[in-house]
């Protein structure tokens, strides 16, 4: 059963509904700060003037939760939105134009994969100046907002299943354990192993490793691998 002192509720996604919006979607991010792997987003729209019954009175932060309630309430609320969708940008990618700016491409990968334009945005943390929509930015949301923290939801088990391909791929890192983030175990496969082409060759203790083996072995890439936008 979901437990945890922060509830999320629909207090803002009521306002908006009142005023207007009908399509209000939340939106959240996986992986800023891990050492591999692509930065997802999740996006959900609830239906209009739902309420905090049934899926999303268990919704909480994805941080919250453990893999097994991630996954039960995943399959909820990709029953019970009216839509949602995932976005992921490639450790390349990551590397390329910076992680602020990868997850901004991410959210907005994921904005496009809906079947509707969103009213209204509701954001954990994150502004999207790229995006001429409506939105609301501000720190953990995604333990005040329910579509918010649905959206850390779809992003988190979404980035964790491709991680598990990864794993599958680079079997020396045990991303399916950690998931791309800095664990000591992480860290020491690095040293063994130096990074593969899944790593984020920007990030500190990466580099530091990069140096010392050759990477011209490299082996899928991010597409082989499914990193895109999908509903």
């Amino acid at each position: 059963m979901v437990t945890g002192c922060c509830v999320p509720d629909l207090t803002r996604e009521q306002a908006l509904w009142s005023a207007g919006s009908r399509w209000v979607a939340g939106l959240d991010e996986a992986g800023r700060g891990a050492l591999a792997g692509p930065v997802v987003a999740g996006v959900v729209v609830l239906p209009p003037h739902s309420s905090c019954a049934g899926a999303w009175r268990q919704v909480r932060d994805s941080k919250l939760l453990s893999p097994a309630e991630r996954e039960r309430l995943e399959i909820l609320i990709r029953t019970e939105a009216a839509a949602c969708a995932i976005g992921a940008v490639s450790a390349d990618e990551v590397d390329r134009c910076g992680i602020a700016a990868a997850t901004r491409m991410a959210m907005a990968c994921a904005l496009d994969a809906l079947p509707m334009r969103a009213d209204h945005l509701l954001i954990d943390w994150v502004h999207l100046p790229e995006v001429d929509i409506p939105q609301t930015s501000w720190a953990k949301a995604d333990m005040v907002s329910v579509s918010v923290a649905a959206a850390s939801i779809l992003a988190k088990v979404g980035r964790d299943r491709l991680l598990v391909e990864m794993d599958a791929a680079y079997p020396a890192y045990g991303f399916a354990r950690h998931k791309g983030y800095g664990t000591e175990q992480h860290r020491v496969a690095l040293a063994e192993h130096g990074p593969c082409a899944m790593h984020r060759m920007s990030f500190a203790p990466v580099a530091q490793c990069r140096s010392l083996f050759d990477l011209e072995d490299a082996s899928p890439d991010a597409d082989a691998l499914g990193m895109e936008g999908t509903a």
